[in-house]
């Protein structure tokens, strides 16, 4: 029914789109007048009434969303706009639109009184115990040819889940974070984008020296973000679960604030399902693995996974894909969180460092490893990174299907060259688990305000930063020096750093 109801709302927004008054001007002239590009729609607050509305234009102009329902006709939505400002040259705008219907679908323009978007599909949560979901991660690209890979990608997943409520991008959308590759991005994901809503997360290529770039790009629920200047930290429940969303750009790492804030947010939730959605990852064979901002989060973090019992852990960064076994206190344990490292959706992709097993992650607590090691794909088979398959070279996407008390993730790969017995590009199911667990066991414990004050992240920062360099000096450089020779070795025979 949903896939029906998505369809019929497509096909009306091509209908909108063709007789549309507007007609935008081609994709490769300069931006200029009133007409709006990057053009998202995002999570923002309860997902069954509320939905967050972003977009910008070359000129000063009036913000204005229209909101419609599958027939077209117009709903009495409320609508809440913030002030336009100027950014890079640009000019941003914000809207939050509330009091719509769960389990609805919408129809959406923005723009002003005299210049219209095409039109926007999104649809509303009804509340059911069923959800599904896509995960991607680390498009980063810098050309259009590998932002048009990327989006190749994320429409193989949405072929592969056309039932998908909304997608999760764990962060790195672009490379540098300038207008020409967001306008590169917005160029190749514009279809994608206006199919759906976007649950975003600011990855280092987004926050880090890019001061403000990710919370004006997107509109998303900042009252309990700890700061917002180089990433928005936030969450949602949608259907049975409650989903965190992270800001790992927060002190190169994530600050005590922080970890506070997520602690009381879970407990906060008596959803059955509880995920987490970040950019770094805790557990890595990646190339990032061997710094102390990430390898961090492996010992602070999961204290605070641990103790809300969270299920499902999703992240990038290193551009490979990884599931553990369920980990708890950093051991082996049935009743722990699993932790997913969610591959790359572009082209640029990370091949183990071998020097980091054993060192920083152990490799009995893996279940599953895909990585694309220059023009071969390799897995882990428990002995050596050496099996090679080539149905593992290529962009990697994740779905995520929520019922009840069950929960299926699986994971693909969008060959880059290899194509299927109808002459499509292959995609291969390279793994896929269940979690299954006794719903109705999780209960509020916390209850107060979650929101930090100006003055009390600032007062944090201090044990916040002392906490980092104590791991970095006690745990993370005796690790590094103990296998510097075995970095060296790699180095030199596998030229890999």
């Amino acid at each position: 029914m949903k896939a029906f109801k998505k369809l019929t709302a497509v096909l009306l927004a091509l209908t909108m789109i063709f007789c549309c008054a507007f007609v935008a001007s081609a994709e490769d002239e300069e931006k200029s007048g009133s007409e709006p590009f990057r053009i998202y729609c995002t999570v923002n607050g309860d997902p069954q009434t509320r939905r967050g509305f972003s977009w910008y234009t070359a000129e000063n102009v009036p913000s204005l969303v229209e909101i419609t329902d599958e027939e077209g006709e117009p709903v009495n939505a409320e609508i809440a706009y913030d002030d336009v400002f100027e950014w890079n040259g640009y000019y941003c705008h914000h809207a939050l639109v509330s009091s719509l219907e769960p389990g609805s679908v919408y129809l959406y323009t923005v723009g002003d009184e005299s210049t219209r978007s095409a039109a926007g599909t999104f649809s509303t949560d009804d509340g059911d115990q069923k959800t599904d979901f896509i995960v991607v991660a680390d498009v980063q690209a810098s050309t259009e040819e590998n932002f048009e890979k990327g989006a190749a990608t994320v429409n193989a997943a949405l072929a592969t889940m056309d039932s998908a409520e909304f997608i999760v991008s764990l962060g790195d959308f672009t490379n540098d974070s300038d207008n020409e590759e967001w306008d590169l991005y917005d160029k190749s994901f514009k279809e994608i984008n206006a199919s759906t809503t976007l649950v975003p997360i600011a990855g280092n290529h987004d926050g880090l020296g890019r001061k403000n770039w990710f919370r004006n790009m997107f509109c998303l629920d900042e009252s309990e973000s700890v700061e917002t200047d180089d990433g928005v930290n936030y969450s949602f429940d949608y259907g049975d679960c409650h989903i965190a969303v992270m800001n790992t750009n927060d002190m190169f790492s994530m600050t005590l604030a922080q970890m506070k804030w997520l602690k009381n947010d879970m407990n906060s939730t008596d959803k059955d399902w509880k995920i987490v959605c970040m950019h770094k990852s805790p557990y890595t064979l990646g190339k990032d693995g061997k710094w102390p901002d990430a390898m961090y989060l492996q010992k602070s973090l999961t204290r605070v996974l641990d103790e809300c019992g969270v299920d499902l852990v999703l992240s990038g960064h290193d551009h490979q894909y990884l599931r553990t076994k369920p980990l708890k206190g950093n051991r082996l344990n049935d009743d722990g969180s699993v932790y997913v490292l969610c591959g790359t959706a572009g082209s640029k992709r990370y091949e183990v460092r071998s020097f980091l097993a054993g060192a920083y992650l152990n490799t009995n607590f893996i279940n599953t490893l895909v990585i694309q090691k220059n023009n071969y794909g390799n897995y882990w088979n428990g002995e050596d990174w050496n099996s090679t398959d080539e149905r593992n070279i290529g962009g990697c996407f994740n779905t995520i299907s929520v019922d009840g008390g069950t929960l299926t993730f699986n994971s693909y790969i969008l060959s880059d060259e290899l194509l299927d017995e109808d002459g499509e590009r292959l995609i291969t199911n390279t793994d896929s688990f269940t979690l299954t667990k006794e719903t109705g066991k999780n209960e509020i414990t916390y209850t107060g305000d979650n929101t930090t004050s100006r003055a009390e992240y600032i007062a944090g920062l201090v044990p916040s930063f002392a906490a980092l360099a104590v791991y970095t000096f006690t745990d993370w450089l005796p690790k590094f020096l103990a296998i510097t020779p075995k970095i060296i070795y790699v180095y030199i025979t596998e030229d890999t750093f």
